[in-house]
């Protein structure tokens, strides 16, 4: 989170109550929410405001314009990027394990998924879904700072998982995989279309989106690499 901005003394009204950090903490989380469900340039501060309960100057007090606001709502939720982060170096450690490219996509779908089912993330995940798939002056700056370090991570611990391609074939399997990622997070048609037997909150959905992930990883390798790969030997029949 932002550090608390100081206003000058002489520009507070007589009387005037100082700003109170709960409030700034109000403004961060009505800013999320609004955010997630109508999207960026639908909001207003004064809509951010009325959610927040907080007088409309508070706002700019704290975070300035609106573009800001917006980029402190990913600062704040920085430490689940550190945690996928922190998962991928242990899932890496060794590229010749069978189970490291599976291990990697986990770390790259499970926290956004416990995330997405809890309520204090669910905001956030259907923000990251929603305003980051479009392409904005605001997502840019977020993407650029916040997402596309960690990208270059997980695309560099992918191409040693899977170094019959180049790299740049995992950087579009990397692309694809953050595209059935980033539709889970928003869309609830799974109920409707599963006549209400599947939930989109469902926590249980990681494991299928990471089977998912992974077979497609390998399938967008380059055709000759995947036959170039060593066919297990067919067992004799008796």
């Amino acid at each position: 989170m932002p550090a608390t901005k100081t206003a000058p003394a002489a520009a507070r009204r007589k009387g005037e109550a100082p700003p109170r950090p709960d409030r700034q903490q109000a403004i961060l989380l009505a800013a999320e929410k609004l955010f997630a469900q109508r999207g960026y340039h639908a909001v207003t501060i004064r809509q951010i405001a009325e959610e927040a309960g907080v007088p409309l100057a508070l706002v700019a007090y704290y975070y300035g314009p609106k573009q800001d606001l917006f980029h402190a709502v990913f600062a704040h939720w920085s430490q689940t990027i550190d945690e996928r982060l922190q998962a991928l170096e242990v899932a890496s450690r060794d590229p010749a394990d069978p189970l490291t490219l599976t291990r990697i996509v986990e770390a790259f779908v499970q926290p956004v998924i416990r995330m997405r089912s809890s309520p204090e993330g669910q905001y956030y995940a259907q923000l990251v879904g929603r305003e980051l798939a479009y392409n904005s002056e605001e997502a840019d700056r977020v993407l650029r700072e916040f997402f596309d370090p960690m990208a270059h991570r997980f695309i560099d611990a992918l191409h040693h998982a899977l170094p019959q391609g180049s790299r740049a074939d995992v950087a579009w399997g990397y692309q694809f995989a953050l595209g059935a990622l980033l539709h889970h997070l928003v869309d609830d048609r799974i109920e409707r279309l599963s006549h209400d037997l599947n939930k989109a909150s469902d926590p249980a959905a990681a494991e299928r989106l990471v089977r998912f992930i992974v077979g497609g990883l390998r399938a967008a390798m380059p055709i000759s690499a995947q036959k170039s790969q060593p066919t297990p030997p067919r067992r004799r029949q008796a």
